[in-house]
């Protein structure tokens, strides 16, 4: 059987951002369900030019900022370090 109830259409953050500044209850539009991210804080780091002519360049290829290219990297060097980590712990436990 198909469902009936019609999807809710996501509503602009523009919109929102009026509703508010113009006084109006905007609470209906947060489900609660994400996550608060914690501020974002500002590093340095150096790197050898040629580490960052291939940063460069990956970012280039895949059309999007060098600073974004760094972020998933390490992301996904984090992420394999903990399931390195969880795959070492199962395995003691065996």
């Amino acid at each position: 059987m198909k469902s009936t109830r019609k999807q809710k259409t996501p509503v602009a953050a523009e919109t929102i951002a009026r509703l508010a500044d113009e006084g109006k209850n905007v609470s209906r539009f947060f489900t609660k369900t994400g996550r608060m991210m914690g501020p974002i804080q500002r590093v340095n780091v150096d790197f050898a030019s040629p580490m960052l002519e291939e940063l460069d360049n990956a970012a280039k290829e895949l059309n999007i900022s060098r600073q974004a290219v760094i972020k998933t990297l390490i992301r996904q060097a984090l992420d394999q370090h903990y399931l390195a980590g969880e795959r070492r712990s199962a395995a003691r436990r065996r």
